[in-house]
């Protein structure tokens, strides 16, 4: 009996050794070697408020604001007013009270199909194309493939990351902004600051089901197990980074859907560039495209394989390179 055990734990252990080789070869064989920088020809320009075509800008230029406002939006055109009019709101009033104040709002539509591009231009015609931009994508990339096209084509000194649901109480931004600070003096002028939720998880867990809160934990325990350690809520929608930190980041990203944030915390903690955890307020709102079980089923996939293709050397950290 006991050797009919020990050859069936033999024969556990050597199924599962070959299933991590099966899943890390696929890992290898089907990464890209290098994140598609591609923009398309129409993805190079924005319309001005008098709806004329002109040149986007680059992360690599000199900045020229104070802040970036990045807000990925795909078939938003109901949740994106509530957002715009109370980060617009918060903008003008602060740059009212502190003229030398300068921002912009980049609103990067992902290949919506309903009137999201419209809703945003609307913004563009009132605050005028300088204060906010809509950067239209082509076709669906993704909410990391967006954001990512939206910092590509920022002026700030400071880029913010901001979901278009408004779930982040917007001025927030100042408590990531005092985090970015305290991490001061920046190496190489690099930082990051992340919003939080993690203090209002167990009020979540309270309205939540017990298998969501167990996907939850699930999730959580594979980003600290094969990713990010130290960060308790790599999710959050909302955080600033420092221009630097974001052109080194950005342009060594690869996944381009939820898991995103996961993969860009990895590359920074990779780099050494500090990051600051920092409590914000934050509402759930309807609407959300996240499905709950295949979302997280597909965003554990995603952590597996960015933790496999960087081990296997199929993706690599490079220094940063310009988009074509």
């Amino acid at each position: 009996m006991a050797s009919i055990l020990l050859q069936l734990a033999g024969l556990g252990a050597a199924l599962a050794a070959a299933a991590v080789i099966l899943i890390s070869v696929v890992a290898f064989v089907t990464a890209a070697k290098m994140p598609s920088c591609h923009r398309h020809e129409e993805e190079k320009f924005f319309l001005n408020s008098k709806g004329q075509k002109e040149n986007l800008p680059s992360i690599w230029d000199s900045p020229t604001k104070q802040l970036s406002v990045v807000v990925p939006s795909y078939n938003e055109e109901k949740r994106l007013p509530v957002m715009m009019d109370e980060a617009l709101g918060y903008l003008e009033k602060r740059q009212k009270h502190d003229p030398a104040f300068t921002y912009e709002v980049i609103v990067v539509d992902d290949g919506s199909e309903d009137q999201t591009s419209e809703v945003a231009f609307k913004y563009c015609q009132k605050y005028g194309s300088d204060k906010v931009r809509v950067l239209k994508l082509v076709k669906n990339r993704g909410k990391g493939g967006a954001v990512r096209m939206g910092v590509f084509s920022s002026r700030g000194e400071k880029i913010l990351m901001a979901d278009a649901d408004g779930a982040t109480k917007f001025p927030d931004v100042e408590k990531l902004e005092k985090g970015l600070n305290n991490l001061q003096p920046w190496p190489d002028q690099m930082a990051i600051a992340c919003g939080s939720r993690a203090h209002l998880e167990k009020e979540s867990i309270a309205q939540r089901s017990y298998f969501r809160t167990l996907l939850m934990y699930g999730f959580h325990f594979l980003v600290w197990f094969l990713c990010v350690k130290g960060i308790r809520d790599t999710q959050c929608g909302f955080k600033l980074l420092t221009r630097e930190a974001a052109s080194r980041t950005f342009s060594s990203l690869h996944i381009e859907r939820w898991a995103f944030d996961v993969e860009l915390l990895y590359i920074a903690q990779f780099f050494k560039i500090p990051i600051a955890e920092v409590a914000v307020n934050w509402t759930e709102i309807e609407g959300s495209k996240l499905v709950p079980f295949w979302s997280w089923l597909q965003m554990g996939k995603d952590l597996l394989f960015i933790r496999l293709r960087y081990l296997t050397g199929a993706w690599r950290l490079e220094q940063t390179r310009k988009m074509d």
